[in-house]
């Protein structure tokens, strides 16, 4: 396949974090397109339950600035480290996307695309094998 032998070819530490820019465009972009739907406030405050919106808000913020951080991460960190940090803060970032979302058709849009991304973040994590340059 050539689009394998291209993705091959890709530094990965580079596509990497090039997936986590597009995992975070597709969180903003959700949270964005959201604020136009009438009722979505009192969606989240159903979902809120007896949890203050500023803290559900602060946790909301929390998550999102694992995306960001490990834009520049995936660029910075030793192999195994970075290997391993992609591997989990996407698996964390997958259990906020199914479990914190709406049933809103662009949600579920959008979250299907940042799922994706996201496995596929896992599993190229995965798979990389050590750099030759590294011992």
């Amino acid at each position: 396949m050539v689009g394998a032998k291209m993705v091959e070819k890709i530094d990965k530490s580079v596509l990497l974090s090039s997936l986590w820019v597009v995992v975070m465009i597709n969180m903003l972009n959700a949270d964005i397109l959201t604020l136009f739907i009438p009722g979505a406030m009192d969606e989240m405050l159903q979902f809120a339950g007896d949890t203050p919106i500023p803290q559900l808000m602060l946790g909301a913020a929390v998550i999102m600035e694992m995306a960001i951080v490990m834009i520049v991460l995936s660029h910075v960190l030793t192999y195994r480290v970075n290997r391993w940090a992609n591997i989990i803060v996407a698996g964390l970032m997958i259990v906020f996307v199914i479990g914190g979302g709406s049933t809103s058709p662009h949600y579920l849009f959008i979250a299907t695309v940042e799922v994706v991304c996201l496995l596929l973040i896992i599993g190229i994590a995965w798979r990389w094998s050590k750099p030759e340059s590294q011992f």
